[in-house]
């Protein structure tokens, strides 16, 4: 295997239906999903100019989404419920009811077939991005809607809803996710505090 530095080889910079970035030799078709930016250089020129134009990470699908969720809120189905006088509400659980972005964490691997698995189990796993809190979730099949996700073609999106019990909090998850970036926008909603030793 060729060391970068003794690489001279040309390569391409190519980008996908989400506008990720990625580089491939400049002498082979690019791969399927994948076209050519015009960009052709060593891989070190390559990269750079990635490093320059790719500044939101973010798939496409998921900037739209957020982008769209700005201008127009989804509907507040329900104000939050205040905690009980003797057990103030956790913080956490107060950060978590703002819609933010989060991404369905499939178990072993993070593939659509493994979340697809997880949810036919009645469970699936989230991680909310601006906290780092990832959440083990019991799926409630009535408040969810599958109807427009197509998990063979990983396509679409399923809308998600589930309770956990999260710092002696019982709480709903509200949230949708786009199938092909297993990413998009979540909450939670604080149904009651639990007491400890009554779980």
């Amino acid at each position: 295997m060729r060391q970068d530095e003794d690489d001279s080889r040309l390569y391409s910079v190519v980008i996908n239906h989400e506008e990720q970035y990625s580089i491939w030799l400049a002498d082979r078709d690019a791969p399927a999903g994948w076209r050519s930016v015009g960009m052709t250089g060593q891989k070190a020129e390559c990269l750079a100019h990635i490093k320059e134009v790719w500044t939101d990470m973010r798939p496409l699908s998921l900037r739209l989404q957020m982008a769209e969720h700005e201008k127009n809120p989804p509907e507040v189905l329900a104000a939050p419920v205040a905690p009980s006088s003797d057990r103030p509400l956790n913080e956490l659980v107060e950060r978590l009811q703002t819609l933010q972005p989060i991404e369905a964490t499939a178990r072993p691997e993070r593939l659509v077939r493994h979340f697809k698995e997880s949810l036919d189990r009645g469970v699936f796993f989230v991680k909310f991005v601006n906290t780092g809190t990832e959440l083990g979730i019991r799926l409630e099949a009535d408040g969810s809607d599958l109807s427009k996700a197509d998990f063979l073609a990983e396509s679409g999106s399923a809308s998600l809803v589930g309770t956990l019990t999260l710092n002696y909090n019982k709480v709903r998850f509200r949230g949708d996710v786009e199938l092909p970036s297993l990413a998009g926008t979540g909450r939670l909603e604080f149904i009651e505090a639990v007491r400890p030793g009554s779980l």
